[in-house]
């Protein structure tokens, strides 16, 4: 089984997007945070079925799609594990950097 591990950017990027739902609606904003982290679950079992993304062209660095939202990871050690990189909306350019 694959461990998901969330860099402290992932982290931030998903409160950003809870706090900016969540000028509306804090329920809401609570509701897609927890939608887009149980989202990664699947990659536990089945680390490769997040497409690889499209701007980087790697076989170890893939995303799931959910929503509006890609959440891009990395898998590492032989797949054991799987590095949750950033999650951004689908809409925004991808930082190459």
């Amino acid at each position: 089984m694959t461990r998901i591990v969330w860099t402290l950017e992932a982290i931030s990027d998903l409160e950003s997007v809870r706090d900016f739902i969540g000028r509306t609606s804090p329920h809401y904003g609570n509701v897609v945070a927890a939608s887009l982290v149980e989202s990664m679950d699947r990659i536990m079992d089945f680390p490769r079925s997040g497409r690889i993304v499209p701007e980087l062209q790697r076989e170890d660095t893939r995303e799931v799609i959910h929503g509006l939202y890609r959440i891009v990871y990395r898998l590492l050690d032989d797949e054991r594990v799987a590095e949750v990189l950033t999650v951004l909306r689908s809409s925004r350019p991808f930082p190459l950097v």
